[in-house]
């Protein structure tokens, strides 16, 4: 199947009793949900527990749920199970339910976005994963209007991490950057973009030009772009 068996084992072990017969079984029901062959290996290493699911009980309500709750048409359960195969061992009931009924309840209404783009967030715990990220947003300074505002123009922010992400970034942006509260609050996909890769390189250019950018200019430009920008001075001059 082109998965490591070591890596799967350690994670599942409930494996080493799985007979041949259950885990062929499991594969042929999500080829039948339009999972092609080579989509296997991934969603497997990713999720070994898949293998010893009940098809009946835990897997088909999944589709189920991506089908009726979502909206989502069978030719495309391929593409929201690539995205996130966590789904597939996600309680319907004790999870994906309650979690969509927050989402949608805190004003996240677009299904398909949802769906297709940040399918993870259904997979994340409410209490200790999504409202910890809505709290340490409204901590640097910004109302419960303005960070849910920020979050329905970028679902996305509740997916990052908050030492990994949120905090550096938002120490560097106001640490060295000297930006405002403002700025990021009219661009909240800056905490999409890569500290060290894309962030600091571009700032210190920018910094040495001597130009102003705002921070969606400055980070969405591709390099050409920026590159030219940079060249024309395009900016408030400091």
């Amino acid at each position: 199947m082109g998965v490591d068996a070591g890596k799967a084992l350690s994670q599942n072990p409930a494996l080493t009793t799985a007979s041949m017969e259950s885990i062929q079984s499991i594969i042929s029901f999500l080829l039948s949900k339009d999972i092609q062959h080579k989509d296997i290996p991934r969603i497997i290493s990713m999720c070994p527990k898949i293998l010893t699911s009940d098809i009946n009980s835990q897997l088909d309500p999944v589709f189920d749920f991506l089908s009726h709750d979502l909206k989502v048409p069978d030719h495309s359960f391929r593409k929201v199970i690539n995205k996130c195969p966590y789904l597939l061992t996600a309680s319907v009931v004790d999870q994906l339910k309650p979690t969509l009924f927050y989402l949608r309840r805190f004003g996240l209404k677009d299904l398909k976005a949802l769906a297709y783009q940040e399918p993870v967030l259904l997979v994340s715990s409410v209490e200790k994963s999504l409202i910890p990220k809505l709290r340490y947003l409204e901590s640097l300074g910004f109302s419960k209007d303005e960070v849910k505002d920020m979050v329905l123009r970028c679902p996305s922010l509740l997916t990052f991490n908050i030492e990994v992400n949120f905090r550096p970034k938002f120490e560097y942006l106001v640490g060295e950057m000297g930006k405002k509260l403002k700025e990021l609050k009219e661009f909240p996909q800056y905490f999409s973009f890569s500290l060290e890769n894309r962030i600091k390189p571009r700032h210190m250019e920018v910094l040495q030009s001597g130009i102003n950018l705002p921070l969606s200019l400055m980070l969405k430009s591709t390099d050409q772009e920026f590159r030219e920008l940079i060249e024309q001075g395009v900016g408030d001059i400091h």
